[in-house]
């Protein structure tokens, strides 16, 4: 039987779609105000830092006990519209017990800025990050930031050819690799997608990096064009020399694809610290 999406704004709504949706992203709020106080009062939060001239260019870090192994930095979601890096302060314990540094930066949101803007901002808050800790770096993000780490190591890269050759991992969680189809959204509105931006800004018709090693992850209860997307980018990057993972984790949906971070032995904390 043919399928054609004609709702495109349903298509991508996860909060409309999942029972009791609206209780997120304030189900974040205290856990992630509880993990920045226990680290800070540890002396193992560097809270606030600038990256950028702009007003959102900070990023929070978050230290291992003793010398971290390497850095990660997550990006979080929004639709590169909305939030900030305070509501996912708690999903750095994963790799932060893994002996890893954590980043979690914020940016200049849409409309104020474009999406090519903010995947220029995150290159720079990854740089500023790796000037601050040695070793491999590995990447991770949620939804919009599955799309903006997925960016940094695509051929079209902010990153300098050092700082993308310590990349050793992505991870893209629920990340939006196609960008064409939210044109269509009513979304847009703020996003401000023209066609011609959407391609550029789009993993999934860019070639990787060499020696690319990502783990497309997705929730199996999210909307189906979030798992067509996952799907998307590991198939495609997978022909063009990548090595790539496709993950759909059961009983989990848009909002809590990415609680598995938060715990040093879930398998998504694995993926990426592998």
């Amino acid at each position: 039987m043919l399928h054609q999406i004609t709702d495109w704004s349903d298509a991508y709504a996860n909060g409309a779609n999942i029972p009791g949706g609206d209780r997120w992203p304030d189900l974040w709020v205290e856990p992630a105000r509880a993990y920045r106080e226990a680290l800070t009062a540890a002396g193992r939060a560097q809270l606030g830092l600038s990256y950028g001239s702009g007003e959102r260019n900070k990023l929070d870090l978050f230290l291992p006990e003793g010398t971290p192994k390497g850095l990660v930095v997550f990006v979080h979601g929004g639709f590169w519209v909305r939030l900030d890096n305070s509501y996912w302060s708690h999903l750095a314990a994963g790799p932060v017990a893994h002996g890893y540094a954590v980043a979690m930066p914020s940016y200049t949101l849409c409309p104020q800025n474009r999406v090519a803007g903010i995947t220029r901002e995150i290159g720079q808050a990854i740089t500023f990050a790796a000037g601050l800790v040695s070793g491999p770096i590995r990447l991770t993000g949620h939804s919009a930031g599955g799309h903006l780490v997925t960016r940094m190591i695509s051929a079209t890269t902010p990153l300098s050819p050092e700082i993308a050759g310590r990349i050793v991992k992505t991870v893209s969680i629920a990340g939006l690799h196609d960008l064409r189809p939210l044109i269509k959204t009513g979304m847009n509105a703020d996003i401000g997608l023209t066609p011609e931006e959407a391609v550029a800004e789009s993993a999934a018709l860019l070639e990787p990096l060499a020696n690319t090693r990502l783990t497309c992850w997705v929730g199996a209860g999210e909307r189906s064009e979030f798992i067509r997307q996952n799907a998307l980018l590991a198939n495609i990057w997978k022909g063009l020399g990548a090595a790539t993972d496709c993950v759909e984790e059961p009983d989990r949906h848009h909002f809590t694809v990415i609680d598995g971070l938060a715990d040093a032995n879930h398998p998504l904390t694995l993926a990426l610290m592998a």
